[in-house]
C-alpha cells in the first residue's frame, strides 16, 4: 500500500514537499516514482528513483526544480518540488515497480500506485 501526502495550495514560486510511504507488508520493489495528472490531460512521469542505488530520472519539466529521494529505515518516497509554476498544478501519484527497466517510464510499468494528492499553484 502505498500513501502519498504533502499537496496543497501555494503561490507560483513556492515549494511543496511530497512524501509516499509505503506500508502493510514487506515492501519489496525496483524503483518508484511520481507521476501528475492534471485535468484533461494524460498521466505523466515526473520524476523517479532506483531504491537500491538512488538513481534519479526527471522529465524535462523537473530538471533543476524537482528533487526525488528515498529514505529506506522510513519506506518513505520523497519530492521536492521548488519554484513552483501555475502548470504545474494537477494530482500527484507515488507508484512503485518491479522492473528492472531504467528509467521506469511508461505508467503500465508500475504495480502500484498511490491514492494521489493535489498540488494547486496559483498565479
Amino acid at each position: 500500500q502505498l500513501q502519498a501526502s504533502g499537496g496543497g495550495l501555494v503561490q507560483a514560486g513556492g515549494s511543496l514537499r511530497l512524501s509516499c510511504v509505503a506500508s502493510g507488508r514487506t515492501f519489496s520493489r525496483s524503483s518508484m516514482g511520481w507521476f501528475r495528472q492534471a485535468p484533461g490531460k494524460e498521466r505523466e512521469l515526473v520524476a523517479a528513483i532506483r531504491w537500491s542505488t538512488g538513481s534519479t530520472y526527471y522529465a524535462d519539466f523537473g530538471k533543476g526544480r524537482f528533487t526525488i529521494s528515498r529514505d529506506d529505515a522510513k519506506n518513505t518516497m520523497y519530492l521536492q518540488m521548488n519554484s513552483l509554476k501555475p502548470e504545474d498544478t494537477a494530482v500527484y501519484y507515488c507508484a512503485s515497480t518491479y522492473s528492472i527497466t531504467w528509467p521506469p517510464a511508461r505508467n503500465p510499468m508500475y504495480d502500484y500506485w498511490g491514492q494521489g494528492t493535489q498540488v494547486t499553484v496559483s498565479s
